[in-house]
C-alpha cells in the first residue's frame, strides 16, 4: 500500500490514527451520520455503515481503512439506509443536512481565493456558525450546520429538501461571488498563464471572450446527491498523505499545506460547531438562494448565415445511438474516471434527445457494466429518480465545459462538432437532417409516383380510345357485311 501513496505508507497510517485524540476528534463527528471507511482510496467498504465508538476507529484502520467518510445528511437510524429506497422513506428517517460546500483547483492559492469569498458571503447573509477544513489535497470544505437553519421552507420542512437545498445555495453563491473570483485571480495570474500552469488552450478557460473563474475552480453543485459522503474531519487523504484539517476561517488566505502533515496535525480548530449555531441564522441566505433563478439554457441552433437561439422543446421520438456525437459515445464505451459526471451529462443529454426515463436507465445499467470501477446501482438509480422528480428539461453542459468534456478525456470532435455548441445540439440536429432528407425522399418518390400514375393514365386512355376505335371499325365492318347478306338474299 504504502508505495501507492505520496508520503504515506503502512506505518504512517497506523501511527497516526493510533493517536486517542485523533480517534476522539473522528468519533465526535459520527452521530447520526453514515460513516464508510475507504481501502487506500479505491472504493468504500460495505454501506451503510456508523462509528460509535473512538476505539472503532483504529479497530477498522488494522482492517485496512485508510480514510473515513460521512453523509451531509443526518439519520435517525443510518444503519436502517437500504440501497434504492424512495425518496419518501429517505425523508421519513432523515433528521437533518449540513451544508458542504466542496471547492477544489489545481492552483491551490485560487482555492484559498474562492474559500475565502464564500466565507465572506455566508457572512454577509448574517452566520456566524461557518466552519472550514482543509480538504487533505487541493481545495477546502466549507460547512453549515443544520442547526442553524429555518425549519420550513416554501412550505416544505427543510430536513426534505436535500439534494436540492444544497445545490439551489450553491447555485446561488457561485453566481454571488463570480466576478469577485475571476478579479482575484486575474490579479495574480493573466489568462496566457493558467494556460500554461495548467496546459489548456485559451478557449478553455474563456466563456463568450471573457475568462471565467469556474474554468479553473470547482465549486461543486452537480455531484450532490441523496447519501452523498465528504472526507471527515481529521481523517488522511491517501492521495496526498495529508489530514483534512480544520482551518480557521479568518485565515484560508494564509494556510500552509505542511500543517496538515500527519505529524503536525493538532486538535484545535472546530468544525461543524453545532452549539456555535443560532436557530434561523441561515433564513436570509435561503431566501435569496431560494429566490435565485440561474440563466437558463438554450439550444443553440446554428445555420451558415446566422446564429440564434431557441427554447428547448422536448422531442417526440429519440434519437438513435448512431447519432450521437464522440464525446457521449466516448462515455457510453465504459471510462476509468468521471463515471459521476458521465452520468450527469448523459442523463441530460438523453433526455434532451428524446429518451424516456426507462430506456435512460436500461442504457445507463448497461453502460455501468462497461466502466472498469462501475457506479454504484442505487446511485446511478437515484440520480436519474431525482432527475424524473425535478420535471425540469436541462441540457447537459455546453461544449465548452472543459471540466465535463476535455478534462476527462471524452472530447474527440469530428467536423461535425465545429457547427454546434451542447452535445444535444449535434444529435438533435443531426437527427433533423436526416428526417428533413428522407421527407424530401418521400415526396420525391411521392413525385414520381404520380407522374408515373399520369403517364399510366394517358397511356391508358390512349388503349381505351384505339380499342373503342377497333370496336367501331368491327361494328361497320359487320353491319356493312350483314347489308351486303341482305342485298343478296333479296336478289
Amino acid at each position: 500500500m504504502g508505495s501507492k501513496y505520496k508520503d504515506m505508507d503502512k506505518s504512517t497510517v497506523i501511527l497516526y490514527y493510533k493517536r486517542p485524540e485523533i480517534q476522539e476528534a473522528i468519533a465526535s463527528f459520527a452521530q447520526n451520520k453514515e460513516v464508510v471507511g475507504s481501502f487506500g482510496g479505491k472504493g468504500y467498504a460495505k454501506r451503510p455503515d456508523i462509528l460509535q465508538f473512538p476505539s472503532d476507529v483504529f479497530s477498522q484502520v488494522q482492517r485496512g481503512i485508510t480514510s473515513f467518510h460521512m453523509s451531509e445528511e443526518t439519520w435517525l437510524n443510518p444503519l436502517l439506509l437500504e440501497p434504492g429506497m424512495k425518496r419518501a422513506d429517505q425523508d421519513d428517517l432523515r433528521i437533518g443536512w449540513d451544508l458542504i460546500l466542496d471547492i477544489d483547483s489545481k492552483l491551490f492559492d485560487c482555492s484559498q481565493f474562492a474559500a475565502d469569498l464564500i466565507v465572506q458571503a455566508l457572512r454577509y447573509h448574517a452566520i456566524t456558525s461557518v466552519t472550514v477544513k482543509f480538504s487533505g489535497n487541493h481545495g477546502f470544505h466549507i460547512a453549515v450546520p443544520f442547526e442553524a437553519f429555518p425549519q420550513i421552507v416554501d412550505g416544505t420542512p427543510t430536513k426534505n429538501l436535500f439534494p436540492e437545498g444544497p445545490k439551489k445555495i450553491a447555485e446561488y453563491l457561485n453566481d454571488m461571488i463570480k466576478e469577485h473570483l475571476k478579479k482575484k485571480i486575474l490579479e495574480k495570474y493573466s489568462v496566457a498563464q493558467l494556460c500554461n500552469l495548467l496546459q489548456l488552450k485559451k478557449e478553455d478557460v474563456e466563456l463568450r471572450g471573457e475568462f471565467n473563474p469556474f474554468s479553473i475552480v470547482d465549486i461543486d453543485t452537480i455531484l450532490i446527491s441523496s447519501r452523498h459522503l465528504f472526507r471527515m474531519p481529521y481523517s488522511l487523504n491517501e492521495k496526498s498523505g495529508l489530514v483534512s484539517i480544520p482551518v480557521d476561517p479568518s485565515k484560508i488566505l494564509s494556510f500552509n499545506r505542511e500543517d496538515a502533515r500527519p505529524e503536525n496535525v493538532r486538535v484545535e480548530v472546530p468544525f461543524l460547531n453545532r452549539s456555535q449555531a443560532k436557530f434561523d441564522e441561515a433564513k436570509k441566505l435561503f431566501i435569496a438562494a431560494f429566490d435565485f433563478v440561474a440563466p437558463q439554457q438554450t439550444i443553440l441552433v446554428e445555420s451558415s448565415e446566422k446564429t440564434s437561439s431557441v427554447d428547448f422543446e422536448q422531442l417526440q421520438n429519440k434519437v438513435p445511438e448512431e447519432l450521437f456525437p464522440p464525446c457521449i459515445k466516448t462515455i457510453l464505451r465504459g471510462i476509468p474516471d468521471g463515471k459521476k459526471r458521465a452520468l450527469f451529462i448523459l442523463v441530460n443529454f438523453l433526455r434532451s434527445c428524446g429518451w424516456t426515463y426507462e430506456d435512460i436507465e436500461e442504457r445507463l445499467l448497461e453502460w455501468n457494466t462497461l466502466n472498469p470501477e462501475p457506479l454504484r446501482e442505487v446511485q446511478l438509480k437515484g440520480h436519474i429518480r431525482y432527475h424524473r422528480q425535478s420535471k425540469k428539461a436541462v441540457l447537459p453542459p455546453n461544449c465548452d465545459n472543459k471540466a465535463y468534456y476535455k478534462d476527462l478525456g471524452f472530447c474527440t470532435p469530428d467536423n461535425f462538432c465545429s457547427r454546434i455548441k451542447n452535445p444535444a445540439t449535434y444529435a438533435r440536429k443531426k437527427s433533423f437532417l436526416i428526417e428533413q432528407h428522407a421527407s424530401k425522399q418521400k415526396k420525391n418518390q411521392k413525385k414520381d409516383l404520380k407522374k408515373e400514375q399520369k403517364q399510366q393514365g394517358s397511356s391508358d386512355q390512349q388503349d381505351h380510345s384505339s380499342l373503342s376505335t377497333k370496336i367501331q371499325e368491327s361494328q361497320e365492318v359487320t353491319h356493312e357485311s350483314k347489308t351486303k347478306t341482305k342485298t343478296n338474299e333479296s336478289q
